[in-house]
Order: C-alpha cells, then sequence, then structure tokens
C-alpha cells in the first residue's frame, strides 16, 4: 500500500506482514486476532462510520473498557478521516458532560451498561449517532457494522489534519483539548522506531490503558509500524504478564506496573531472559524500583518523557547515542535525551536559557508538538513563546552529559517566604531514607510564609517511623526553607489511571493545615 496518503493509518497498513493470515493480537482471554482481521474490522467500522454522512473534521468519542475493538474502532476512526477522542473510563457524568459539550462530537461511543445517560447527554450535545461497544464483543457498534463492506478506500488527509483530540488531567482549571495531528503522531512513532531499536521478530505485551498517550499512540503505534504482534492484557496481571515474558521482547509500563510485577517471586532474571527492552513513563520512577529491577531481572528500564500535547520529547538511550558523546548509559532518575527531530531548552521566568545544572522551565518544539488547545485560544497564547516553543508546564534541569531530569510541575512549585521550592528535590531525600516506601510533598498555604510544604511519606510495613525523624533527616540535607513544616504518615498515595500522584487531592486534604 502506498504511504504518499499522508492519513496515519496508510503508514501502519503499510508496515503489516505479507501473510496477512499470521497472529497479530492474542489477549488474555484466549482471543487470536489475525493482520487481516484487523484490516478487515477497521474497514467495516470506518464503512458504517462515512456511511453517516459526517461532516469534515467530525469528532469520534470513545469511552470504552479496553479490547481489541477498541482499538479497531480508532484505526477505524483514522481510516475514515475522522478525529478520534479517548476518554477515559473513569469518567464520571460531570466529566462526560463537559468534554461532549466542549468536543461536540458527532459520534459517541460508550459501553453498553452506560448507554442511558450517556445517550443523553451525547444527544443534548448535538451528536448525531451513539453507539455502544462492550469488552466482550458485544454492543451495537460491531452489530451495525457488520452490514458493512470489509474493503474500504482510506480517506485521504494531509500531514497537519487532526487525528485525535487528548483531553488534559484538568488539575488547574478547565481540562484542555490537545490536537494532534496525523503528522504528529507518526512522526513520533517513526522516531521512537528506530531510537527503541525495533526489529524483526519483536512482540510487545500491552498492558496499558488506551485513553492515554502511552498506551494509545506509544505502544500499538510502535508495534503496528513494526509489523509486530501484541499480547494483550485487558486487565494488567502481574502472573499473566511474568507468564508472556518468555514470548515477547518489549514491555511498556508505568511505575505502578513494575513494582507490582517486583511483588512477584516469579520474576527473576530466567523470566525476562528473552526480553530486549523495558520502557517506562507517565510517572517518576522511584530510583529503589529501577536498582531493584536491575537486581532481579538482570536488565535496565529505560525510562521516557512525553505528555499528550506532544507525545514523546525525550528517553535514555536504548543504545550509544552519537548526538550526546556516545553515551549508552540508561540512568536511573534521568529521562534521557531529546529524541532526534526534538529541540528542548531550560529558560527562567523570563524565557531566557539557563546555566547547565541549573533548574528552569522545559520548553519544546518539533514535528510531534501539537497544534493547540480544542477552542482555546488564550490557552494557546500562553501555552506558546512568541519564537514558537511550547511551554511544557514541567521544570527541569540537565547534566553536563545532556541528561534531563524532571524536577516538578510549575503548578507545584511552592513560594516559601519568597523563595522557590521544587518538591521532587525534597521527594528524592524522603526517599532514601530507611523505611520508605514513597513520598509527595505539597505547598499548602501559612500565615507568615505565605506557603510551606507537607511531607505526605508512605512507610513499608512494620518500619518502625515517626514524622518527627523525617523531618530531622530532612534538615540535615536541605537548606533549611526547603524543609516542609509537617509531615504525615499515610497508606498510600492518590493516583490516577496511569500511575501519577494526584498531588491536587492531597493539597486540597491538608490545605487548612496551619489555618488559624
Amino acid at each position: 500500500m502506498s504511504t504518499s496518503n499522508q492519513n496515519l493509518y496508510a503508514a501502519l497498513r503499510a508496515a503489516f506482514p505479507a501473510d496477512l493470515d499470521t497472529w497479530a493480537v492474542e489477549t488474555d482471554q484466549g482471543l487470536v486476532y489475525t493482520w487481516r482481521d484487523l484490516d478487515r474490522a477497521s474497514a467495516m467500522v470506518a464503512n458504517l462510520l462515512q456511511s453517516l454522512g459526517l461532516p469534515e473534521g467530525a469528532r469520534v468519542a470513545a469511552q470504552v473498557d479496553k479490547s481489541v475493538e477498541a482499538m479497531v474502532l480508532y484505526l477505524a476512526t483514522l481510516r475514515a478521516g475522522l478525529v478520534f477522542l479517548p476518554l477515559n473510563t473513569a469518567y464520571q457524568k460531570a466529566e462526560i458532560g463537559y468534554f461532549i459539550a466542549d468536543a461536540e462530537p458527532a459520534v459517541v461511543v460508550c459501553t453498553p451498561a452506560h448507554f442511558g445517560w450517556v445517550s443523553k447527554i451525547a444527544f443534548k450535545a448535538g451528536a448525531q449517532a451513539v453507539f455502544t461497544l462492550g469488552d466482550d464483543r458485544s454492543g451495537s457498534l460491531l452489530e451495525r457494522a457488520a452490514h458493512h463492506s470489509d474493503v474500504q478506500t482510506l480517506v485521504p488527509c494531509a500531514a497537519d489534519d487532526l487525528a485525535a483530540i487528548l483531553y488534559t488531567s484538568g488539575t488547574t482549571g478547565r481540562s484542555k483539548g490537545a490536537m494532534l495531528s496525523h503528522g504528529n503522531l507518526l512522526s513520533n512513532a517513526q522516531v521512537l522506531h528506530a531510537y527503541w531499536g525495533w526489529q524483526s521478530g519483536d512482540v510487545l505485551i500491552h498492558a496499558l490503558p488506551i485513553f492515554h498517550v502511552h498506551g494509545l499512540f506509544v505502544a500499538i503505534h510502535a508495534a503496528l509500524l513494526n509489523g509486530s504482534p501484541m499480547l494483550w492484557c485487558v486487565q494488567f496481571e502481574p502472573s499473566q504478564v511474568i507468564a508472556w515474558l518468555p514470548r515477547a521482547t518489549v514491555f511498556m509500563g508505568v511505575p505502578t506496573l513494575y513494582v507490582r510485577l517486583l511483588a512477584d517471586p516469579r520474576l527473576d532474571a530466567e523470566a525476562a531472559r528473552h526480553m530486549r527492552l523495558f520502557v517506562s513513563g507517565s510517572a517518576p520512577l522511584l530510583i529503589d524500583t529501577f536498582r531493584a529491577w536491575q537486581a532481579r531481572t538482570g536488565q535496565t528500564i529505560l525510562e521516557r518523557y512525553g505528555m499528550s500535547e506532544t507525545t514523546m520529547l525525550t528517553s535514555n538511550p536504548y543504545r550509544a547515542d552519537a548526538r550526546h558523546g556516545g553515551q549508552a548509559e540508561r540512568r536511573g532518575g534521568t529521562v534521557g535525551f531529546p529524541l532526534p527531530g526534538v529541540s528542548l531548552r531550560l529558560v527562567d521566568d523570563r524565557d531566557h536559557p539557563v546555566a547547565t545544572g541549573t533548574v528552569g522551565h522545559i520548553q519544546v518544539r518539533g514535528p510531534n508538538v501539537f497544534q493547540g488547545y480544542w477552542r482555546m485560544p488564550e490557552k494557546n497564547r500562553e501555552a506558546f513563546t512568541a519564537d514558537g516553543w511550547f511551554r511544557t508546564g514541567d521544570v527541569g534541569q540537565q547534566d553536563g552529559r545532556g541528561y534531563l531530569s524532571i524536577v516538578g510541575r510549575n503548578k507545584d512549585l511552592i513560594i516559601s517566604g519568597g523563595y522557590n521550592v521544587y518538591p521532587a528535590e525534597i521527594e528524592s531525600v524522603i526517599n532514601e531514607l530507611p523505611g520508605v516506601v514513597e513520598s509527595a510533598v505539597v505547598g499548602v498555604p501559612h500565615p507568615d510564609f505565605g506557603e510551606v510544604g507537607v511531607a505526605l511519606v508512605v512507610a513499608r510495613p512494620g518500619a518502625a517511623m515517626v514524622p518527627e525523624a523525617v523531618l530531622a533527616a530532612l534538615k540535615a540535607s536541605l537548606a533549611n526553607y526547603k524543609v516542609p513544616k509537617r509531615c504525615v504518615l499515610v497508606p498510600d498515595l492518590p493516583r490516577n489511571a496511569m500511575g501519577k500522584v494526584q498531588k491536587n487531592l492531597l493539597r486540597d486534604t491538608y490545605r487548612d493545615s496551619f489555618a488559624g
């Protein structure tokens, strides 16, 4: 198939193996799909979507459980030249109401159990059709698609045509819809294909949700663009992943998945012997987890950094990176180097470059960077500099060898008594203390300092730990203005579906710690 059409599906389909009857996906429920199955099914769903006579650029919103058919819906949306809008399955009525009212999708696909309330919201917002799709291959989407041809003419798209809208988590203010084009997604997939050494014979264990950049774009695009089969976890289960390791070569996960795998005694070097690459992202990987994985499996996790607005930006090297002095080391606590084609700079509050080793705001540009936020021109003016760099909202620093470390988010910055305090620096010290599993530091209002830190610490079971000892240890290691004014032992930290600690919830919980 020619890839002169810039529709992303053209490039993915061109990479399918010559024998379409070989296996493409095997699920943890024992279902097996061939490459021909994926091509035919996505053609039928694409033909269904096209039969609705939707306007150019129409959105297709999907809030469905993970299934191969949900991936087929995404591929079909690409084929039909429409815009895919994946929605987290944890979203409730008010959240779904906001997203549908904002994006005004022409088609909404939901789980059968939610059809009653989702359809009311969707039709009220002007949707033309609402379909259902269950994780057991049930629902009206597949029933309707079954009446359409399994041959489809790919809709032509330009590289800058919109392919997807991903809503950010919205921890500050309204969630924003990041607009990603066919060119954005393809350029990043091609870079990762080369940089991570994808090769013939690779098999991916897909254990991530598919409403997010990591599972939907990084993992699926990587496998399809290499013609590689996927072992598909509908639900992450450590024992299933470990059982599949001898058949696979690549695994992508968030830190929580690695922690859960390490808790299973069946994970060892022999189980992972066939694996080529373990990738971690979407949240910071604790150095303890990084080292424990090395010790247990003999393999080094590759950490990378990206976001909804840009897909992947940086990566620790898979092999020696000639652009950075031939470095091949995967360094724990860092997210590596800017990927080929990505420009990255660290600047101060006035957009002036900072010195090596100095903390600065991370700004990027490149073919992977999104087109802006959906219907938010004022946010776009804030998000981009006058010379075209995207303000990521993250804060980081680069060492003399070019390795980038993420210090935190701008919104997590604590300004205490006029001093800038970066929570990640404090958390790294706490996490090295004996008996600590993990920690989070958040800023809360204070009558004297304006804002101070509160440290939430998760202790190992049986560890004799007291908050005063944690604060005393910090005072011995950090400038006094950085030391939190309060430490609280907690059983766990709240996380979203991708494993990120929800600091907004912690700030709300401890906001009144120093009131009065």
